[in-house]
Order: structure tokens, then C-alpha cells, then sequence
């Protein structure tokens, strides 16, 4: 009965074994598998914060140069309004027969002056607001280092803006998510449950993908902002 009871224990021994052995490689493979797909989507991740940070520049950027435009483009009107009421002024006095025949000449070119100002102020807030590209050839007069054709208005830098800023809205929720998943990742490295390691194991991954697929829109997103050819050719339409 000894020697009998003696092999039954050793059986039951060997199938504990085996059981925590095939427990353990069920969970150090799990535990290699979520060790890789956090590498993975850590460095999906990086992607993700370079593509944001670098359209988040040119957002800033674009901006800047928005707002820039913008005041040259107060600076001209208030210019065109200080020689508008000089005209109205020469155009009255010479109505009233304020001014002498002699004086008469002199009026009449400076108005001719004031008001070819007026029209080239009227030309200048122009190609500020559409752009060198949206005027043509013909109707460009600011000049950029001594160069025409070099402005790029508001209107495009709009257009470009409203793209970056959808595109800037997708990076943050692709961020929000990838990090979330993240978290879900390293929980369940830490845990002993196989069960909950699996759960929080799957949340990486649904996680993960789901912010990948607002990296992938952000990135789309941001590829089709018009180039200024594009977006003069909408303003012209």
C-alpha cells in the first residue's frame, strides 16, 4: 500500500508540474506579447507626437503671419482713409471757388496725386487680403526685397489654418489614446491575474488602434492643405 500511495503522489506531483509549468509559459508568452505591442505602439507614439509637433509649428507659424498681414493691412486703410479726406477736402475748396486761378493747377495735380494714391491702396489691400498669385501679374505692386509676386494673402493663410487646426484636433485625440493604451499596457504587466493581465491586454490593443487610426486621419489630414496655387484658385472661383 505504501509503494502504491507512494507512486499516486508522485503522479499527482508530476501533473502539478506540468500544469505550472504550462501556466508559466502561457504567461511569460503573454508577457512577451504585451511587451511587444507596447514597443510597437510606443513608437506609433513618437510618430504620432512628431507629425503634431511639426504641423503645430507650422500652425503657429501661419498664425504669425496671418495676424501680420492683417496689420499691414490696417496700416494701408488707415493711409487710404488720411488721403481719401484729403481729396474730399481739395474737391470741396475748389467746389466752394475757394481756390484762386492761380492755385488752380496746383489743386488739380495734387488731386490727381491723391487720388491715384487712393487706387494704389485700394491695389495694395487687395493683393494683402487675396494674395500676389489671386491678382495676377497686372494688379501686383508690393513688393517683397524689391520682388513682386511674393505675398501670400489671408485668405490662403486661412484656408491653411483651418486645415492644420483639423489636422492638430485628430493628433491630440491620437495622442490621448496611444497613452491611455499605454497606461492599460504596463497595468497589465504588473498584474497576476491571467485574466485581468488579458483584459487590460486587450484595452492596449483596441486602444492602440483606435489612436492610430486618428494618426493615420491626422497625417491624411494634413497632407491635402491646399498650397497656395490651390487656394487661390478657390478664392478666384
Amino acid at each position: 500500500m505504501r509503494q502504491t500511495d507512494l507512486i499516486k503522489y508522485q503522479a499527482m506531483s508530476n501533473t502539478e508540474n506540468s500544469i505550472n509549468q504550462s501556466s508559466d509559459e502561457t504567461g511569460n508568452r503573454l508577457e512577451r506579447k504585451i511587451g511587444l505591442t507596447l514597443a510597437l505602439f510606443a513608437a506609433v507614439l513618437a510618430v504620432v507626437d512628431l507629425g503634431g509637433g511639426k504641423f503645430g509649428d507650422d500652425e503657429i507659424i501661419g498664425t504669425n503671419e496671418k495676424a501680420n498681414l492683417y496689420q499691414w493691412y490696417q496700416s494701408k486703410s488707415i493711409k487710404q482713409s488720411i488721403i481719401e479726406q484729403e481729396v474730399q477736402l481739395l474737391t470741396g475748396l475748389v467746389e466752394a471757388g475757394a481756390v484762386t486761378a492761380q492755385g488752380q493747377g496746383a489743386i488739380t495735380k495734387q488731386l490727381a496725386i491723391a487720388k491715384q494714391a487712393v487706387q494704389r491702396y485700394e491695389k495694395e489691400k487687395r493683393e494683402i487680403l487675396l494674395g500676389s498669385k489671386a491678382v495676377g501679374p497686372k494688379a501686383q505692386v508690393l513688393e517683397v526685397s524689391g520682388i513682386k509676386g511674393q505675398i501670400i494673402g489671408t485668405k490662403p493663410w486661412e484656408q491653411k489654418l483651418d486645415t492644420l487646426g483639423l489636422a492638430g484636433d485628430k493628433f491630440d485625440m491620437a495622442t490621448l489614446w496611444l497613452q491611455i493604451a499605454l497606461v492599460f499596457g504596463a497595468i497589465s504587466l504588473i498584474l497576476n491575474s491571467e485574466k485581468l493581465k488579458a483584459s487590460f491586454y486587450y484595452a492596449l490593443v483596441i486602444g492602440s488602434l483606435i489612436g492610430t487610426g486618428f494618426g493615420i486621419q491626422a497625417f491624411q489630414i494634413a497632407s491635402s492643405m491646399p498650397s497656395e496655387q490651390q487656394a487661390t484658385m478657390t478664392i478666384n472661383q
